[in-house]
């Protein structure tokens, strides 16, 4: 039988501290091009994803609900976990060594809320949410859909990588559950404008006015939940929000 403390010791490049997943052994560049061809093992249906292998103690009519894409090293992902214990959220992530520091991470608090059952409800897998979102999700399954400081792909040229276009949201909007939301957030304000132009003119999508986004119980976790908004905190930068519905 395997002890707590030898599966800590399995676990790589772990604080001895906290018994999580020290962020320096996964080190990674920003930024990756989500239009390359990268080599990923994916789902011809969804009908194939074998979600018990990432979520060990779901029940037999439990689906993912939650989708946290381009989820980073998971902090947010951590929160939804926390906040909706009863729901699956699956965090998607294109690079390699931070979705690999994810795993770790998820592994390492489900080892020490082994009482309590804690975390079982979160994973995260390596893909291009850009390319195989519906190998993954049923029409209409999913509940939210968060996109999180993504890469604002500056350069003009570049503008056809940015993960929120008009050829994605219709696929955006087909794993969505009528009713569904999408919550975005940003620092850069010419990303933020961007978002809002294409989501408000495409018929499938509202957005939510001031008062409905302020009273979701979602929306203040959205600053600094995530590495990345943690950090624009720290150095006093902005934060866009924009949150629309699916009709």
């Amino acid at each position: 039988m395997v002890t707590n403390s030898q599966e800590r010791e399995a676990l790589p490049s772990t604080s001895a501290v906290t018994g999580l997943p020290q962020k320096r052994f996964y080190r990674q560049r920003a930024h990756s091009n989500p239009i390359a061809d990268h080599s990923f093992d994916y789902p011809a249906r969804p009908e194939d994803v074998n979600w018990r292998s990432l979520y060990p103690k779901m029940l037999d009519d439990q689906q993912v609900q939650f989708a946290d894409i381009g989820c980073g090293y998971g902090g947010f992902l951590v929160t939804l976990g926390e906040m909706f214990p009863e729901k699956l959220s699956i965090g998607m992530e294109i690079r390699v060594k931070v979705s690999d520091y994810v795993v770790d991470r998820i592994a390492a608090l489900r080892l020490k809320s082994s009482e309590t059952f804690a975390y079982q409800n979160i994973a995260c897998i390596r893909t291009n949410a850009m390319k195989y979102l519906p190998n993954y999700f049923k029409k209409g399954q999913l509940e939210k859909m968060f996109f999180l400081y993504p890469d604002p792909h500056f350069k003009r040229a570049k503008h056809k990588w940015r993960i929120i276009n008009q050829a994605l949201l219709s696929e955006y909007a087909y794993v969505l559950r009528s009713g569904g939301l999408v919550y975005t957030m940003t620092d850069v304000e010419d990303l933020h404008k961007w978002i809002v132009s294409h989501m408000t003119q495409h018929p499938l999508y509202e957005r939510l006015n001031d008062d409905e986004a302020n009273a979701d119980p979602i929306t203040p976790k959205l600053y600094q939940s995530s590495e990345e908004g943690a950090k624009v905190v720290r150095n006093k930068g902005d934060h866009f929000l924009a949150i629309f519905r699916r009709i």
